[in-house]
């Protein structure tokens, strides 16, 4: 178990023989005792210090490190456009949600990178996981780049704001305060060193209108207003890349006709001479975590592909952006995952199959403790009609904030299993999705720019 610091002078004591801090410069002074040991310390204090000042000084001194060192947090813009341009071809991004243990998980890929020479892959959070599994930007961050150093990775690191979403009814009822909610949390955000954000205001389509920009002109018109903003804070020497999404995830599936309409009415509202977006999410079939049966079994998804090559192969050629973006995908059969870089598809997007492993490999009764924790303290979202089973299996992804703790500090024997079975599961989907051999690509387009924590061009 890693030391945890209770004040900033203890941490830079625990720290000192590997790390030199005088005023605000930060050094690495013994870079084995860092990876060894005080890399573990930093993000122990990161997460689990009860002083938010310590937390603070923890999240600067990881991120300056991680400079030093030399993974450094990065927008996955240039590439993408590189790909938009026909110049990098055939494959799938894989961006992973972590919900737990995020810096034991973040590890294994890396470890995967390292093995495999991966530069093509995203570390990512949804506004919704950031509530429920009690990870803000500055802590997610903190735990990717820890990773990093602690596996010694070099080289850009793209950590992702997922479905910064829009909520429908807040909305209707005072549009500017829903915008601006989505403004604070995208500039926490990149305050953090999330480069890369998915905006997704896809929850305001309205399909009772008859023009499909009609549909989409709520959906357009505040990726365009928050597009603005982003460019406006973003630091200097840094594009951040930025998705749109058309189909709400779980609703029907979308067109190249309303993919058009969002790009007509998005591009009307940007500068000519501002970049845009990089990507375009769209709706194939799936939904988020997949449908579970009355057993808790996952159903079989009948999945589109032709709506990611459709409106990919339009996306590259008219628009010059990355192609098409794929949610949901955690639980699809392992022999789809190859088609994806084949679809024009430039990433997907994958969390609950992880989750699963991570359930499946604890204790029975820490997960006993947990599924009664669901039960008493999130009745209220047990639909009629669901199974109990059901039911777990929806609301389990909230079983990791309020039992943070003691996911990190598992004994070693069920740790190891679950770092073992997830190693193995992100190499598989890696070498599917064709990111394998992707670093030299990924740096000769991506130049990453060492920035301080909290770094914004002005505040909006």
């Amino acid at each position: 178990m890693s030391a945890i610091a209770k004040s900033t002078e203890e941490l830079k004591n625990l720290i000192s023989d590997s790390i030199e801090i005088e005023g605000d410069s930060i050094s690495i002074k013994d870079e084995k005792t860092l990876r060894d040991r005080d890399i573990d310390t930093l993000i122990y204090s990161a997460v689990f210090s009860e002083n938010d000042s310590v937390k603070e000084e923890a999240y600067k001194i990881i991120r300056e490190v991680a400079n030093q060192y030399g993974a450094v947090s990065a927008s996955i813009h240039d590439y993408y456009m590189a790909i938009g341009r026909g110049e990098v071809d055939n494959i799938t991004t894989p961006a992973v949600n972590i919900r737990g243990m995020t810096y034991d998980v973040a590890r294994q890929m890396f470890k995967v990178a390292n093995n495999h020479n991966v530069g093509a892959f995203i570390f990512e959070i949804a506004k919704s996981e950031i509530g429920y599994t009690f990870q803000r930007p500055s802590e997610y961050a903190s735990c990717i780049l820890a990773a990093a150093v602690k596996e010694g990775y070099k080289g850009p690191v793209f950590i992702q704001g997922d479905h910064f979403q829009f909520n429908a009814k807040k909305y209707s009822e005072d549009p500017e305060k829903e915008l601006q909610s989505i403004k604070d949390l995208t500039e926490e955000a990149i305050k953090a060193g999330f480069y890369n954000i998915d905006i997704d205001p896809s929850t305001l389509v309205d399909y009772s209108k008859e023009t499909l920009k009609d549909q989409q002109y709520h959906n357009y018109i505040n990726t365009a207003k928050m597009t603005e903003f982003i460019r406006d804070i973003e630091p200097d020497g840094v594009t951040v890349s930025i998705g749109a999404e058309i189909g709400h995830i779980g609703g029907k599936n979308s067109t190249v006709e309303e993919f058009e309409a969002f790009m007509e009415g998005y591009l009307s509202e940007i500068p000519d001479n501002q970049p845009g977006i990089s990507k375009m999410s769209v709706q194939t079939g799936t939904e988020h975590g997949g449908v579970p049966l009355p057993d808790g079994t996952v159903a079989d998804v009948k999945l589109d592909f032709n709506v990611l090559k459709d409106i990919g192969k339009v996306a590259r050629e008219k628009y010059g952006l990355g192609g098409t973006v794929q949610h949901g995908a955690s639980t699809l059969p392992d022999e789809l995952f190859d088609k994806f870089p084949q679809s024009n598809c430039c990433e997907i997007h994958l969390a609950t199959g992880f989750q699963n492993i991570m359930y499946d490999l604890i204790p029975d009764d820490f997960r006993n403790e947990i599924y009664e924790f669901l039960k008493e303290n999130f009745k209220n979202e047990w639909k009629e009609g669901q199974t109990e089973q059901q039911f777990i299996y929806k609301t389990r992804k909230k079983g990791f904030g309020p039992f943070k703790y003691r996911w990190w500090t598992l004994d070693d024997q069920y740790k190891t299993k679950i770092l073992d079975a997830l190693y193995n599961k992100f190499e598989f989907l890696f070498g599917k999705l064709n990111v394998f051999n992707t670093k030299e690509s990924v740096e000769k387009y991506v130049k990453p720019k060492k920035l301080p924590f909290g770094a914004v061009k002005k505040v909006v």
